[in-house]
């Protein structure tokens, strides 16, 4: 058993973010996230993951540019 118990984590959430983001996801957790994801999970780990690439993007712009 993974001791989660059902309760949704912030760290599955996350995970369905990323792998969100890359545009890759396997059915079978496609078909568990209505159960397991909560959406204030969601919605953090979305803004923070689009803080993360935007902070990416810039920088690497900023080594460009210079």
């Amino acid at each position: 058993m993974s001791g989660n118990d059902g309760k949704p984590s912030f760290w599955y959430s996350l995970k369905a973010v990323l792998w969100s983001f890359v545009g890759l996801r396997r059915k079978s957790d496609f078909d568990k996230d209505g159960v397991k994801l909560n959406p204030f999970h969601v919605i953090v780990a979305g803004l923070l993951a689009a803080a993360v690439f935007i902070g990416i993007l810039v920088t690497v712009v900023k080594l460009v540019v210079s």
